[in-house]
């Protein structure tokens, strides 16, 4: 599988996007199934305590609700360069603390946090970036030694929705654990998840081109097409039989970590 590059088709207006895509985000299995991963690869059930769980890029929220719903006792940081996410995160995640950065900007990082996480996701935001490794060896300031980071990121073709919500590139398991590796994490292991549904998933929303986009942005974000709904409800059965483990899935999972000791 090579790794998909394209230029992206819109400016990354977060502050716009995470306005018009409520409804279609909230209701989309693929971030269903997403966080499911995620979950599982943070383990936080074999945990040692206390656990200090920083979110990079954290949109809107939902992982968070997510999490603290399980671990409601652990301190949860979320990150994420739109504001309009992060306030829409404080109202769903009251537990949680959510505060505006630019990821690329070591001056952008809280000062209070470095240092800080014993576990960390960056979820669906590499493919966003112009240079991942810059970005990933900015935020290990925010990680504690040991600290264990989760990474997905998307593999298989990039679709026009991909493109009007600005990716730069989808992913090889190669190339995400050579992105880890030249960022110093250690440890590093990709599974490609998601076959055979979450592929076929993908390839809908390929063939469905910019009709998705008008789908998505109807009625201001709020509410979806029938047919998107049915479709999406379909999806959010035929996920369950999803592979989390693989080597053919279009949904890749790393996990990585922080060195122990300095590098």
């Amino acid at each position: 599988m090579r790794e998909a590059r394209s230029a992206p088709e819109s400016g990354d207006d977060w502050e716009t996007h995470w306005g018009s895509y409520a409804a279609s985000n909230t209701q989309n299995p693929a971030q269903t199934f997403r966080r499911r991963l995620i979950m599982a690869s943070l383990d936080l059930v074999h945990a040692a305590t206390p656990v200090r769980l920083i979110e990079l890029g954290c949109g809107n929220g939902e992982l968070a609700c997510q999490v603290l719903r399980s671990y409601p006792s652990l301190d949860l940081v979320g990150l994420d360069r739109a504001e309009t996410a992060v306030s829409i995160a404080r109202r769903r995640a009251p537990n949680g603390v959510f505060e505006t950065a630019d990821l690329s900007s070591c001056a952008s990082l809280p000062e209070r946090y470095r240092g800080f996480a014993t576990h960390a996701v960056c979820s669906e935001v590499l493919e966003h970036v112009d240079d991942p490794v810059a970005l990933l060896e900015n935020v290990r300031a925010l990680f504690a030694p040991g600290c264990r980071l989760v990474v997905t990121v998307p593999a298989g073709p990039i679709s026009a929705f991909d493109r009007h919500l600005g990716h730069r590139r989808h992913f090889t398991p190669t190339a995400l654990r050579g992105i880890l590796e030249s960022a110093g994490f250690t440890r590093v292991a990709v599974d490609a998840a998601g076959f055979p549904f979450f592929n076929l998933y993908r390839l809908v929303v390929l063939a469905r081109g910019r009709a998705l986009i008008r789908d998505a942005t109807g009625d201001g974000g709020r509410t979806l097409p029938r047919s998107a709904r049915l479709a999406m409800s379909v999806f959010s059965s035929l996920f369950l039989l999803n592979r989390a483990h693989g080597r053919h899935g279009w949904q890749l999972v790393a996990v990585a970590f922080e060195p122990v000791c300095p590098t």
